[in-house]
């Protein structure tokens, strides 16, 4: 199984070519470009709380119109692209074998950057079917639909031409993370177009709802959870030059989170129309949710058994290692929130806001930078990325950005929930709305405080990445050499 894991071995030594590495490059590249864009349209927004007439009377840029374009951005392109690279990138390697049907990778490749630019000019037009996650009208749905069959053709092709026999436990995590993802997106786009941009749900009332946060909390299982932690098992191990800790603790972890996930949606709709049982059975997998993701997080750090002393020098391990931190804070906060007690106090506030980001910024940002920082200099032909200080720069942004944020959201929220429950004597409400408006707005600046140190960090990452690219050149790397590399 150690074996398995450093991309070693007994298979079959003829020579069966080169590695399929343009469309990693494009991808890990195209991570960079849209995570500046998307962090940017972030920072926007959250400026545009603090301060309402940043949209300048303009439709395309108010908040409702930039807000799913930012998600989408974040999650899709920044995220989605670094799931492509890794997922062609680790495949081949793990198989040893050349993607199968190149001509299709690269299709999906044009497919995904066209489903993104479809994105950036519908949403702030204010084209939207309204579902989060899912907002992107018929049309888009039907591209993105090609796009991920084409690479579920490639991924689960290369699987079925690997010449070893063993299918590493990274490859289990993408290929859940395909089909799971797939299901959900025909499932929950389900609709009945209306016109060339308009659309209405298949589904109606409460059961469009459920439908929907069925999705939405499997797009975070799925997407931002699976698929990164196929890059956490494989990355981690590579960069610490270590073996991962148990192998038969990955196994588990695979099965134990792939079956549980698909039941927490509910916990989305405590307190609303949705059956009573069913928001119950939504909170008690939360909970059980716990124990795998856990398993997943303690897999990852205890890979560095007997290399701690590696996160002094190595900024990159640095940022693989304390993503699973902040995955452990994130999947501790969720089933915690799940709980209807103390959902009565956080649904519809600022600590949702804040425990999203611990998340996103925190596990799927830094894995995601992480990744990219050990994979683009072996694309160029580089021993390093051009600057190691620049490396270390960023995650220190990055971090202190994430702080900032999520701190300021815990407290905008839990005081929000306070200020509403709140009563008089007699029954009326102690405080209106608008008041606790107000008690918010140094907290959205403090949040915007930390989104600038975290966009910042990528545009640090961005310079590097050029100027690697600039002074290095894309390789060739022949299957059975690059299992050494």
């Amino acid at each position: 199984m150690a074996a398995a894991v450093m991309g070693v071995s007994q298979a079959s030594q003829a020579d069966t070519g080169h590695y399929d590495d343009w469309v990693v490059r494009a991808f890990a590249l195209m991570t960079v470009v849209w995570g500046v864009v998307g962090m940017l349209a972030g920072v926007w927004i959250a400026a545009q709380l603090a301060w309402p007439e940043l949209n300048f009377g303009i439709p395309w840029l108010s908040y409702g119109r930039l807000r799913p374009l930012h998600t989408n951005a974040v999650i899709f392109a920044f995220g989605g692209c670094a799931l492509f690279a890794s997922a062609y990138y680790v495949v081949q390697r793990t198989c040893h074998t050349r993607l199968f049907a190149p001509g299709l990778a690269a299709l999906t490749f044009w497919g995904w950057q066209l489903v993104i630019v479809a994105a950036a000019i519908s949403l702030p037009l204010g084209y939207t079917s309204g579902k989060e996650y899912a907002e992107l009208e018929w049309p888009i749905d039907i591209l993105i639909t090609l796009v991920w069959v084409s690479f579920a053709v490639v991924f689960f092709g290369t699987v079925g031409t690997r010449r070893v026999r063993h299918i590493y436990v990274a490859n289990w995590f993408f290929g859940a993370f395909i089909i799971a993802v797939a299901l959900l997106h025909v499932v929950n786009s389900a609709a009945i177009p209306a016109g060339w941009m308009k659309s209405y749900s298949a589904y109606a009332g409460v059961q469009d709802a459920m439908i929907q946060w069925w999705y939405g909390h499997n797009a975070v299982g799925f997407f931002l959870t699976a698929g990164f932690l196929g890059m956490m098992y494989y990355f981690i191990p590579k960069q610490a030059e270590r073996p991962v800790y148990s192998y038969r603790l990955s196994i588990v972890h695979f099965w134990a989170l792939i079956f549980t996930y698909m039941w927490a949606g509910p916990h989305h709709l405590h307190y609303t129309a949705l059956p009573d049982w069913t928001q119950s059975v939504g909170m008690v997998f939360s909970l059980i949710l716990l124990a795998p993701s856990w398993g997943g997080m303690i897999n990852g750090v205890m890979t560095l058994s007997g290399a701690w002393h590696k996160l002094r020098d190595d900024p990159i391990l640095r940022f693989l290692i304390v993503s699973l931190s902040f995955y452990g804070m994130s999947t501790f906060e969720g089933p915690m929130m799940s709980i209807k007690t103390v959902n009565a106090l956080s649904h519809y506030t600022d600590w949702t806001v804040g425990h999203v980001h611990s998340g996103a910024l925190g596990w799927v940002g830094l894995i995601t930078m992480g990744t990219m920082y050990h994979l683009i200099p072996k694309l160029f032909g580089q021993r390093s990325m051009h600057s190691v200080r620049a490396i270390e720069v960023h995650f220190w942004l990055a971090t202190i950005g994430i702080v900032l944020y999520i701190a300021a959201m815990w407290i905008a929220g839990v005081m929000q929930g306070l200020m509403w429950r709140a009563t008089n004597v007699d029954g009326t409400l102690t405080y209106t709305f608008v008041e606790s408006v107000k008690a918010t707005y140094p907290f959205y600046v403090l949040r915007l405080a930390g989104g600038l140190l975290y966009l910042s960090g990528m545009l640090v990452m961005a310079w590097n990445t050029f100027m690697t690219v600039r002074h290095g050149r894309p390789v060739q790397v022949r299957v059975l050499q690059a299992a050494h590399a």
